[in-house]
Formats: structure tokens, sequence, C-alpha cells
């Protein structure tokens, strides 16, 4: 299995998991050219971002440290992008979660970063 495979299948195990957990899942893999958001879903009264990473091994430190500010701005620009696309209220509340995978374990981080405006 290659590693866009193996990516694919841990991001449906996580899909998996946010539903039973009560998470509606709106979008996977919404594209922009500023990058990808891989999971858009609706918890409670909060619209979600989900960046969903994968380590097989500690060999390159945790999935969860592997989300650092260049890539968080990313996924907020993106997520811009898509509020505007679906005409989304201003007012709507807004969340950023990454779900980080190593090895078999799953740890779902609820507000894993603030909001980074464009510079």
């Amino acid at each position: 299995m290659n590693t866009r495979e193996k990516g694919a299948q841990k991001e449906q195990q996580v899909c998996a998991c946010l539903l039973s957990a009560g998470v509606e899942i709106l979008e996977r893999n919404f594209r922009s050219r500023q990058g990808e958001i891989d999971i858009v879903g609706r918890d409670g009264e909060y619209l979600v971002f989900f960046e969903v990473k994968y380590r097989s091994g500690a060999g390159y430190g945790s999935a969860a440290q592997a989300v650092g500010n260049i890539k968080q701005r990313k996924i907020c620009q993106v997520a811009d992008y898509y509020r505007l696309c679906h005409h989304c209220a201003e007012d709507t509340p807004v969340r950023f979660d990454v779900v980080a995978v190593d090895g078999e374990k799953i740890c779902w981080i609820k507000n894993a970063f603030d909001y980074v405006a464009r510079c």
C-alpha cells in the first residue's frame, strides 16, 4: 500500500470516529489554490475544519507536531475560501481541530489552534 492509499485509509478511519462522536461530515478533501482541508464538519454549533495527520512511527515526531504555523496559516486561508464559497454567515462559530493518528492510536485535539489571519 503506497503513502496516498495509507493516508486515505487513515482518513476514512478518522471519519468513522468523528461520525460515531456525532460530527456531521460536510465535505472531504476541500481544495483551493491555497491548499486543502482534509475534513469539514459540523460539531454542534461549530463549523469545524479538521486536519488529519498520520505517522506510522516516532521517527519524524508525533503526528500532532506536524501541524506547524505555516500549515495552520494555510488551513485558515482555505477555511476562509470555504466559508466564502458556501456563503457562511460571518458570525458562524468556527473551530480548527487536529486529528493525530500515531500508529493505530487516534487522538482528536479540539480547538488545536486559533484562527490565523492573512498577513
